[in-house]
């Protein structure tokens, strides 16, 4: 749920204002208003672009910190030796993008050098000084001619990917006509190549193991001076949305702070003799969104924030949409032996991950939870179709059948349109008042009662004709409501032909989206497919084989084949349960989004 917020101005008097601050900054409670663009100041900006190079570096350090270096404890630096430490940091990358470049080309020369072979520059240039030229050339192999050998002295070195290589040795001063063409050939030889490579790879790796030092000793003093500029950042911040009234006199700040944390901070500020008063919440105010949840709907605001907060005038989708989220993970994962995998995975991870990960790693053991069930349910485990095991024969007819797993589909998207829409209704109750909800909740009696009278024979489940009449007569009334009083305080006429409109809309979105969950069912059957199929192909492509070689041609087989099948099967069933809940669901809750995260004034 979104925490409710309440509003206030403080009044401070200038010269008692950075105490007032300092206090509030203690507090960390108080999300200040923001009337004036940070975009506008630069001093704002410095800081953010200070901050954004050090989070890369940092980044940089993570790679590079070797796990027998241990972390050096954080050295306190002011803004001037910070930014020295950065543009040092930054100098030696720059110096090893310089050298890194210098390799790459001399591996080329080095390459072209062998074609050509080892030779000294110096007897060309004793050549030389007899009166001799030697030039190199290169041409297709095609059009090479061995007159030139006896007209030019040519003389042939390689023949490489189709290309001839090859030296004619000329009087100075001779016009050689051949068609082939000069190569640049690289100052050095191939020795003397191979010898400054081998100092470059020296000085890399020099460079690399001083950068890895200074990963080790500096990332925590990085760290806090990020955080030292992040203070900094939020204090100038609160400052350029502080108002000064009377001459510059009194300081006057506006901000949030959630309902139940306001008392505390009233009487700690009415303890200082701080000025401070309550105001109404405003439509155009962009209210911060604090996240609620319990601890089931927590694990899943992350996917909430994915997309967009909600705004402070909606509600909090996550709770909303977690239960779906699981379960169409599940389907789309198809196969109860990878849910169990990576359950237990994940349950091994947590004890050895940082704690800001495991959350995470919760998630994922609800959502192979999730595909355990489900997977077991339609009988497959780890490829393995359990209808065809004979141990199972029993209860081979409670599996799900394919043909019913597809219905299964169909009906929890249109479950999940209908709850959509049923938010929706809520949602314009809370914002507009009940008469503007009447026609959104007439519509979800409407589609629930039609869907149970014509959508339930198809499923072979008859009801009473006393119920269907029952529903029906829901349905009509509903219809009438929806066409009659779809826009209170409208003309009726006016409500029959938005009516008209909003069931075009309403049938042709309906089934569009219902359609769209067709994909739990084909993705879940697509990993299940693939999983026996490997596991076919390790018994085929090995018969024949001793006993020893097949086992090991067989695990492997079956280690690679289910490793690619897990990843594909992953990838899918978070990227098509995301689709189905930022397109199909919050389309049919008419999710609004755009709210700004809660961010107090407090200390990094």
């Amino acid at each position: 749920m979104i925490v409710k917020m309440s509003k206030y101005a403080f009044m401070v008097y200038h010269k008692e204002y950075d105490a007032f601050l300092a206090q509030l900054r203690d507090l960390g409670v108080v999300h200040v208003k923001e009337k004036n663009s940070i975009l506008d100041n630069e001093q704002l900006q410095d800081i953010l672009a200070t901050r954004k190079r050090i989070n890369q570096l940092m980044r940089f350090f993570k790679t590079l910190h070797a796990q027998d270096l241990p972390l050096s404890p954080a050295r306190e630096l002011d803004k001037k030796e910070g930014l020295k430490l950065l543009q040092k940091i930054e100098d030696l990358q720059g110096k090893k993008v310089q050298l890194l470049a210098v390799k790459a080309s001399m591996e080329k020369d080095i390459a072209y050098m062998e074609i050509w072979g080892d030779f000294s520059w110096a007897n060309f240039n004793r050549l030389k000084k007899a009166g001799y030229d030697i030039t190199f050339w290169t041409c297709p192999t095609a059009k090479y001619e061995p007159k030139w050998g006896d007209e030019y002295n040519a003389v042939l070195i390689n023949n490489f990917q189709s290309v001839t290589y090859f030296v004619t040795i000329t009087k100075e001063g001779t016009v050689i006509d051949i068609d082939a063409e000069r190569p640049k050939m690289p100052d050095r030889g191939l020795q003397k190549l191979n010898a400054r490579y081998n100092m470059l790879l020296d000085e890399i790796k020099a460079l690399d193991n001083q950068m890895k030092k200074l990963a080790a000793e500096d990332y925590n003093t990085l760290d806090l001076f990020d955080k030292n500029l992040q203070n900094e950042f939020n204090l100038s911040n609160t400052l350029v949305q502080t108002d000064r009234e009377a001459g510059d006199k009194l300081m006057l700040l506006e901000g949030f702070v959630p309902t139940e944390d306001a008392p505390a901070m009233e009487a700690a500020l009415e303890k200082d003799g701080y000025y401070f008063q309550p105001m109404e919440i405003e439509e155009d105010d962009k209210v911060p969104i604090k996240l609620k949840n319990n601890k089931f709907s927590k694990l899943y605001e992350p996917i909430t924030k994915m997309f967009s907060l909600p705004n402070y005038t909606e509600f909090d989708p996550t709770p909303f949409f977690a239960p779906f989220f699981m379960l169409f993970f599940g389907l789309c994962f198809g196969d109860g032996g990878y849910g169990l995998l990576v359950m237990v995975v994940c349950t091994i991870l947590k004890r050895k991950v940082n704690p800001e990960f495991k959350p995470y790693l919760t998630l994922f053991q609800y959502l192979g939870l999730a595909a355990l069930i489900v997977g077991t349910c339609t009988g497959s485990f780890f490829g393995i179709s359990l209808v065809d095991v004979p141990a199972f024969s029993k209860v081979k007819d409670y599996f799900v059948s394919s043909d019913n797993l597809m219905t299964f589909s169909i009906v929890i998207g249109l479950v999940q349109i209908i709850f959509g829409k049923t938010v929706a209704a809520f949602k314009t109750k809370a914002q507009k008042g009940f008469k503007y909800s009447i026609a959104p909740f007439a519509w979800v009696f409407v589609i629930t009662a039609l869907a149970l009278v014509f959508g339930l024979p198809m499923l072979n489940l008859q009801l009473p004709e006393i119920v269907k009449t029952v529903f029906l007569g829901i349905a009509i009334v509903g219809l009438l409501v929806a066409y009659l009083y779809n826009s209170p305080g409208k003309n009726i006429f006016l409500n029959f032909g938005t009516g008209l409109w909003n069931t075009y809309n309403m049938a042709s979105g309906l089934l569009g989206d219902t359609l769209s969950y067709i994909r739990l069912f084909a993705i879940g059957l697509t990993g299940a497919i693939l999983g026996g199929v490997f596991n076919s192909l390790a018994v085929d492509m090995t018969e024949g084989m001793n006993i020893v070689a097949r086992a090991i041609c067989m695990l492997l087989i079956l280690l690679i084949g289910h490793s690619i099948n897990i990843g594909l099967c992953t990838i899918s069933s978070l990227v098509h349960p995301l689709r189905l809940i930022f397109v199909e669901y919050y389309k049919n809750a008419e999710f609004e989004g755009g709210g700004k995260e809660y961010k107090p004034f407090k200390k990094a």
